[in-house]
């Protein structure tokens, strides 16, 4: 199954309307001023059943008409501009990853702003190794008893912190030998999400505002 087009239609007044056809789903977007969205793709691994070549999905985003499609390492992180809803953008994008690709990834679509604010909410910042600091995106609102029952544990030497929609990890020791994890607090919140480190959402917020200044 090829990825179908898009095609416009006027309905007066100058208004255009562009239909896309997404993986069975008809989508409209009005042309409205669009916004750039980082796609964050959860659980992509280098190889296996969950690799996700940055190639083939820059392509698909862009086939698909997204625009200004840009990818960033091989993690699974994209930036697209669209007037989609970031809700509409996640199941559209993990469709068309199942259908054209192959994986079935859940997919977080953030703002540039979105994650700045994530950085800045950051608890830990002066006295700690900032590459040992691990960013979690929360597809939804974790459960607020869940979360203070997380925050009762004595996680030691490793420490956990929670923002908006977002937990944040220190994790001083090697990466999966302790307690904490994307994995750990998923299966204890019940919620879908994802992890990045500094480097990669400091990247993410940079490339957005780029986008930006060029238009």
């Amino acid at each position: 199954m090829g990825i179908p087009t898009r095609s416009g239609a006027h309905l007066g007044d100058g208004q255009v309307v562009h239909v896309y056809f997404l993986t069975h789903q008809v989508m409209i977007c009005s042309g409205n001023t669009m916004t750039t969205y980082i796609l964050l793709v959860r659980g992509v691994t280098p190889s296996g059943r969950n690799k996700l070549s940055m190639a083939r999905f820059r392509e698909t985003l862009e086939q698909a008409g997204f625009a200004h499609v840009r990818t960033y390492i091989q993690s699974g992180n994209a930036l697209v501009d669209t007037d989609f809803p970031a809700h509409t953008i996640e199941k559209s994008v993990r469709d068309l990853i199942r259908t054209e690709i192959g994986p079935d990834l859940s997919v977080l679509a953030r703002t540039g702003s979105q994650l700045e604010e994530a950085l800045e909410e950051n608890p830990f910042t002066e006295g700690y190794d900032i590459s040992r600091v691990f960013f979690v995106l929360f597809a939804e609102t974790p459960p607020a008893d869940k979360v203070r029952e997380l925050l009762s544990l004595d996680l030691s030497p490793e420490k956990l912190a929670f923002g908006k929609n977002t937990a944040y990890m220190y994790i001083p020791g090697v990466y999966g030998r302790g307690t904490l994890s994307g994995n750990f607090l998923e299966k204890k919140l019940g919620v879908t999400a994802t992890m990045r480190n500094f480097n990669t959402m400091n990247r993410l917020v940079t490339m957005s505002r780029e986008i930006h200044a060029q238009q």
